[in-house]
């Protein structure tokens, strides 16, 4: 059974939401802020997070850049506000759906099963003699052994990989895995793709490509490496 995150502030529309969720078979957990769903999310286990824009107690938004940067999770936005800036805003930090208010219920099922169906065939990347294994954060080698990089160059990893074929740039990279009150440098991020590339090998060093004065991005095509 699949597990749903809903975060929705509207007492009424939580409630009609969780009880229709349910009743099609996911399993649903409904939480009303931002904190809460926080909470909730730590826990693990989610399949997909439908995730209000407007709550109480700041951005959905908010809590979608957190989620992206430490997970694979799949968030599917709902608003009020259908503005360009708005979906724009959603789809930069990597929303699966987006999803304006007033909706038809049967669409939100038939969203989210499409949502969760593409998921599905993302859990696991092969690439050349290796296996990048999303969900357990692991590069599994031809001989069925597995490496378990550490946990932000798997985010970092993760990152490229579900932005491609986007160019990530070192400050995005920064902001979504290190986060803002750190204060990394650029080179930490290099580090890290070093790092990556020595575990995922001959491939890996095509795959994760260098674009020169902006950053990486994951090409699933073996080739040179262009340097750091």
């Amino acid at each position: 059974m699949s597990r749903v995150l809903l975060v929705e502030d509207d007492r009424s529309l939580g409630s009609t939401l969780t009880e229709r969720l349910r009743k099609e078979g996911f399993e649903t957990e409904w939480n009303s802020t931002l904190a809460d769903a926080r909470r909730a999310f730590e826990q693990g286990g989610w399949d997909v997070v439908i995730l209000d824009v407007g709550l109480p107690d700041g951005s959905g938004f908010d809590l979608a850049r957190r989620i992206k940067a430490v997970s694979s999770t799949p968030i599917m936005f709902m608003t009020a506000s259908s503005s360009a800036e708005n979906r724009l805003e959603g789809f930069e930090i990597g929303a699966d759906e987006f999803i304006p208010k007033p909706f038809h219920l049967k669409e939100l099922f038939i969203r989210i099963r499409r949502v969760l169906e593409t998921r599905a065939t993302r859990h696991v990347v092969s690439l050349g003699r290796e296996t990048i294994d999303l969900q357990a954060m692991a590069i599994v080698h031809e001989d069925g052994s597995r490496e378990y990089p550490q946990s932000r160059d798997f985010q970092v990893l993760r990152l490229l990989i579900e932005s491609a074929p986007r160019v990530v740039s070192r400050d995005e990279i920064l902001d979504r895995v290190w986060g803002e009150d750190r204060f990394p440098t650029p080179r930490a991020v290099d580090n890290a793709i070093v790092r990556l590339r020595q575990l995922l090998g001959r491939a890996g060093a095509g795959a994760i490509r260098s674009v020169r004065g902006i950053g990486y991005q994951w090409s699933e095509i073996e080739g040179e490496d262009n340097g750091v």
